[in-house]
């Protein structure tokens, strides 16, 4: 399984050695340059899963063979709607879009992409340095567009990590999809 995961502040940091360390191979991407640089030096010190961390400099690069491309840009409609576009022009049509947010309703997001069933948002619980709490327990959000197959396979991903997982309906009122029939036919 390969993961992309674009964005290298902590977060996305943390998560890329979460992953590399349970054995997924890991492409690590960042807009900017000193960022991936910072993460290079701080990952390059790794006793373990540093042979399956790689870095990018471009997201074309590091979705070209994901199976799984998560976003760690700000929880911001313009910057979401953004590397949403991105990632579902670049990525191989296979490739789940999976986002952290809790201010964006993931079927808004779907919804711009030509893969909605694919897309899928999570929130964990995270401590006060914003990193991803150790035991955390990891909440999946699906659209009405979101596969069963997809939350299958993001499921599995969360718990190679060790999270414990729990799938819920996406509780934000979409507000960029303005044909209510589109919701009414995928539900």
């Amino acid at each position: 399984m390969q993961i992309a995961i674009i964005g290298a502040g902590p977060l996305g940091r943390r998560l890329a050695l979460l992953c590399a360390q349970s054995g997924l191979q890991v492409v690590l991407e960042d807009v900017m340059p000193s960022n991936l640089r910072h993460a290079e030096m701080e990952l390059a010190r790794l006793d373990r899963g540093a042979e399956n961390l790689t870095f990018a400099a471009t997201i074309e690069a590091a979705v070209r063979e994901a199976d799984i491309a998560i976003d760690f840009v700000p929880d911001e409609l313009e910057s979401k709607l953004e590397i949403f576009s991105l990632l579902d022009r670049m990525a191989p049509p296979r490739t789940i879009l999976c986002t952290p947010s809790t201010a964006m309703s993931i079927t808004d997001l779907a919804s711009c992409t030509y893969r909605a069933d694919r897309c899928v948002a999570v929130s964990a619980v995270t401590r006060e340095d914003g990193a991803l709490a150790d035991a955390a327990a990891i909440e999946i959000l699906r659209s009405p567009m979101t596969s069963d197959e997809t939350i299958s396979f993001i499921t599995d991903f969360w718990q190679r990590l060790g999270k414990t997982t729990s799938v819920l309906d996406d509780p934000a009122a979409p507000v960029l999809v303005k044909n209510e029939r589109f919701i009414k036919t995928t539900n």
